[in-house]
């Protein structure tokens, strides 16, 4: 079972920038996805990102493309999320998870059977 920590969130002004880091304690290469949800306060968790393992694809909720960037880092089993031109709906709390199975809901929280513990983002206007 790979253990995931997030870290990298923190308070920012509106417009501003902030990278998360999702560090993995084993190999993610087996897994099928790794993905960043997001949950808001009385809101369900969302997805906002992932990356394919196999080949590196990548996915994006409607309301961060454009502005967010997923990418990875084999040699130190890590997958960032860099998100630019932050707003105040963005304010959440930010989960790393890991695919192990298969699974068409790779933007869903269904989907992730392997979690981090979240880092919370605010995002100030």
């Amino acid at each position: 079972q790979v253990q995931l920590v997030e870290s990298g969130g923190g308070l920012v002004q509106s417009g501003g920038s902030l990278r998360l880091s999702c560090a993995a304690s084993g190999f993610t290469f087996d897994r099928y996805y790794i993905g960043w949800f997001r949950q808001g306060p009385g809101k369900e968790r969302e997805g906002v990102s992932c990356i394919k393992s196999s080949d590196g694809s990548t996915y994006y909720a409607d309301s961060v493309k454009g502005r967010f960037t997923i990418s990875r880092d084999n040699a130190k089993n890590t997958v960032y999320l860099q998100m630019n031109d932050l707003k105040s709906e963005d304010t959440a709390v930010y989960y790393c998870a890991a695919a192990s199975k298969p699974t068409t809901y790779y933007m869903h929280p269904e989907g992730y059977d392997e979690w981090g513990q979240g880092t919370q983002v605010t995002v100030s206007s």
